[in-house]
C-alpha cells in the first residue's frame, strides 16, 4: 500500500464534493483566460491592426499576440487541473462504493468491522458432535483468520467465508485509493508553470507532457466514451448531447482527439486544433530527427497564418484537423463549412505531406478556390484535405512506376469519413458539396466512389492533372457523368503517362521516357490508373484551362503545367472554371474539346 496512513474510515469519511468543486474552480479560471484570450485575438488584434500602422504597432501586435499566447497556455493548464481533480473524484467515488457496499454487507449480517479492517462474525452453524454451533471468529485480509479454539468436532462456521469476504473488499478497496491518491500526486505536482510572464516553446513541450500524463490518468474518465467507432452522425449526436462543462473537459484534455474527430462543429474542432498545434510544436521542437524538423517547419507555417492579419476579401480559417501521424495530417478551411451552402473539399496528391510547402502551397489553392467561389455565391468554402498519407517518392514521376493503389484506398476510407462529418455538422438542408482531386489525389478521390455507397453528400467531382482515377468511366464515380469535372493542360505530363501495360512492353526505357519524347496518347485513352479522364471515353465534362509551361524548355524541363490548376494568375481559366463548379454554377464555366 503506497499510503500507509489511508484507513477503511478515512475513505469512507472523504468527501470527493470538495474535489469537484476545486476542479469547478480550475474550469472557471480556464474559460476566464479562454476569454480573455479570445478578447485579444479578436478585439484588440484585429482593432489594433485595422486602426494603426508603423513600428510601435507592430511591437504592439506583437506583444498582444504573446499575450494571447499565455491566456491559451493558461486555458490550458487550468484545464488540466479541472479534468485531473475530477478525475481524481470520480477514481475514489468508484472505490467508496466498493467499501459501502462491503459495509452495508457487514451491518446486516450483524458482523463488526474494526479500525485496522478485520471482521469479526458471531457462532453459527450446526455441531456435529454436539449441538453448539461453531464459535464465532475474526476474518482479516492477507492473512488466516483468527479463531477461537474449539470445544469438539465441529462443521467450518458459514459466517467464514462472508466475513472474510467483507475484510477482503474493504481492504482492496484501500489500497486501489492508495494507488490512486498517489497516482494523481504524481500529476498535480508536475502541473506547475515557469516562473515570469512569457510562455515560450519550452514550456509548450512541458504542456504536451502534462496533457499526456493527464489523459494516461483519465483514460476511464474521459477517453473510452468518444465514439471513436460511430458514425459521423453519431458522433455529431454524442457531442450535442453533452453538457458545457463535459465538452469544456474534453477540448482541455482531448483536443487532438475532439479537433480530429469527423461529426464535430467546425468551430470546436478549430478551438481544439489551435490548442493542439501549439502542444505538436511544442512535442517536435526538442527532436532533430528529418521527419519532426520538417512536419515542424509547416506546423509553424500553419500557425503564422491562423495568427497573421487576414488579408481584404480572405475568408476566415478553420483549422480542422492537424496530427504528427504518419507523414502528418492537416485540414484547414476557408470559411465555415457548417454555415456555408457550398463546400468544396481539395485532395492533394504525390508528394504532398506536412511541410513548408504544403502550408504554403496547397493552403493557397484552397484559399484561391473559396475567394473565387465567394465571388460567385458569398456562402461558400473551401478545403484543403491532407487527411491521409499521400504517396512519396524521391525520384518525382518516374517513382510513379513503384506506386499503387493501396495509399488511394485508405485514403478513400478517411475522405469519406470526413465528407460524413461535413454532412453532419453543416447547418443547410441540402448543401451543395464538391470533391476536387488533383494528381494522386483523383486516385485517391475514385477510391473513395468505389467504397460502400461512395462519397457521402457529394454533388460534383472535379479532377485535375489526374493520371486516372481507377475506374473507366465518369458515370461509374456514383454522381452521375453530367457532375463529374475535367481539367487536364495539354502540357501536363501527369495526364499523359502511359498506363502500367504500355510501361510494361517498354520497361527498358522507363515511364518517364513516354512522357519526355513526344508527349503524345498511346492511343488507347488508358493512363496509370486506368481511363484518361480527359477522353471522351471516360465521358465527363472537360473544362478549358491554360496548355500551361513546356515541358522541354530553355531552362531544360518542367512539370509546373501540373501545378497551376487553381492559380487565378498563372491559370484564370481554370481557376475561375474550379470556382464556379465549387459555387454550384457549373452551368457558366468554359468547356474544352475532348482528347
Amino acid at each position: 500500500m503506497r499510503s500507509p496512513g489511508l484507513t477503511w474510515a478515512a475513505l469512507r469519511d472523504l468527501k470527493c464534493g470538495e474535489l469537484e468543486g476545486a476542479a469547478d474552480g480550475w474550469g472557471a479560471a480556464a474559460n476566464r483566460a479562454d476569454a480573455a484570450r479570445d478578447r485579444v485575438e479578436q478585439e484588440l488584434l484585429n482593432g489594433l491592426r485595422d486602426t494603426q500602422q508603423g513600428e510601435a504597432a507592430t511591437s504592439a501586435v506583437a506583444r498582444l499576440r504573446q499575450l494571447g499566447r499565455n491566456f491559451q497556455y493558461v486555458y490550458t493548464e487550468c484545464g488540466l487541473l479541472r479534468t485531473t481533480l475530477n478525475s481524481l473524484a470520480h477514481e475514489l467515488k468508484a472505490q467508496q462504493r466498493v467499501l459501502t457496499g462491503a459495509l452495508d454487507d457487514a451491518v446486516t449480517l450483524k458482523f463488526t468491522v474494526h479500525a485496522d479492517g478485520s471482521v469479526s462474525y458471531p457462532a453459527a452453524g450446526d455441531g456435529i458432535i454436539d449441538d453448539r454451533p461453531p464459535q464465532g471468529g475474526t476474518a482479516s485480509s492477507g492473512g488466516l483468520p483468527a479463531l477461537s479454539a474449539p470445544s469438539g468436532l465441529v462443521a467450518p462456521n458459514p459466517n467464514l467465508a462472508k466475513a472474510q469476504d467483507i475484510a477482503d473488499r474493504l481492504a482492496g478497496a484501500v489500497r486501489a485509493a492508495a494507488e490512486i491518491d498517489w497516482r494523481y500526486a504524481g500529476i498535480l505536482r508536475r502541473l506547475k508553470a515557469e516562473e515570469g510572464l512569457k510562455v515560450p516553446v519550452s514550456t509548450w513541450t512541458d504542456a504536451a507532457g502534462d496533457a499526456a500524463a493527464v489523459r494516461g490518468a483519465a483514460g476511464a474518465y474521459l477517453r473510452n466514451a468518444i465514439p471513436h467507432d460511430a458514425t459521423p452522425a453519431e458522433r455529431h449526436a454524442w457531442w450535442t448531447g453533452l453538457t458545457q462543462e463535459q465538452r469544456e473537459e474534453y477540448l482541455a484534455v482531448y483536443p487532438d482527439r475532439i479537433g480530429n474527430l469527423d461529426g464535430i462543429p467546425a468551430v470546436v474542432r478549430d478551438a481544439a486544433n489551435r490548442d493542439n498545434l501549439q502542444l505538436l510544436i511544442g512535442k517536435l521542437a526538442g527532436r532533430d530527427d528529418e521527419l519532426s524538423v520538417t512536419q515542424l517547419a509547416g506546423l509553424r507555417e500553419i500557425d503564422r497564418q491562423l495568427g497573421a492579419a487576414p488579408r481584404p476579401g480572405d475568408p476566415p480559417m478553420f483549422l480542422l484537423g492537424i496530427s504528427d501521424e504518419g507523414n502528418g495530417r492537416a485540414i484547414v478551411a476557408f470559411g465555415n463549412p457548417d454555415t456555408a451552402r457550398n463546400v468544396s473539399t481539395y485532395v492533394p496528391g504525390l508528394n504532398t505531406s506536412l511541410d513548408k510547402e504544403f502550408a504554403e502551397s496547397d493552403l493557397k489553392r484552397a484559399r484561391d478556390t473559396a475567394i473565387g467561389a465567394r465571388y460567385h455565391d458569398p456562402s461558400s468554402s473551401a478545403i484543403a484535405w491532407l487527411g491521409y498519407d499521400a504517396p512519396q517518392t524521391p525520384d518525382g514521376l518516374e517513382g510513379l512506376a513503384v506506386i499503387g493503389e493501396s495509399r488511394a484506398e485508405a485514403g478513400g476510407y478517411s475522405l469519406n469519413q470526413f465528407m460524413g462529418g461535413l454532412v453532419a455538422t453543416n447547418e443547410s438542408r441540402d448543401p451543395h458539396l464538391t470533391a476536387i482531386g488533383h494528381s494522386y489525389g483523383s486516385r485517391t478521390l475514385g477510391a473513395a466512389t468505389q467504397q460502400e455507397s461512395g462519397i457521402p453528400g457529394v454533388d460534383d467531382i472535379v479532377l485535375v492533372g489526374s493520371p486516372g482515377v481507377g475506374v473507366g468511366r465518369a458515370e461509374d464515380l456514383g454522381v452521375g457523368k453530367d457532375h463529374v469535372f475535367v481539367g487536364a493542360a495539354e502540357n501536363d505530363i501527369v495526364t499523359k503517362l502511359p498506363s502500367k501495360q504500355q510501361v510494361a512492353v517498354g520497361a527498358a526505357s522507363g515511364p518517364f521516357a513516354y512522357v519526355v519524347g513526344d508527349i503524345v496518347d498511346q492511343g488507347d485513352d488508358d493512363l496509370w490508373f486506368g481511363k484518361d479522364p480527359a477522353s471522351e471515353a471516360f465521358g465527363a465534362r472537360r473544362f478549358r484551362v491554360d496548355d500551361g509551361p513546356r515541358v522541354v524548355g530553355v531552362n531544360g524541363l518542367s512539370i509546373d503545367a501540373h501545378s497551376q490548376y487553381f492559380d487565378p494568375v498563372r491559370d484564370a481559366a481554370s481557376a475561375n472554371n474550379i470556382a464556379l463548379i465549387s459555387a454550384g454554377r457549373p452551368e457558366k464555366i468554359k468547356s474544352e474539346e475532348y482528347r
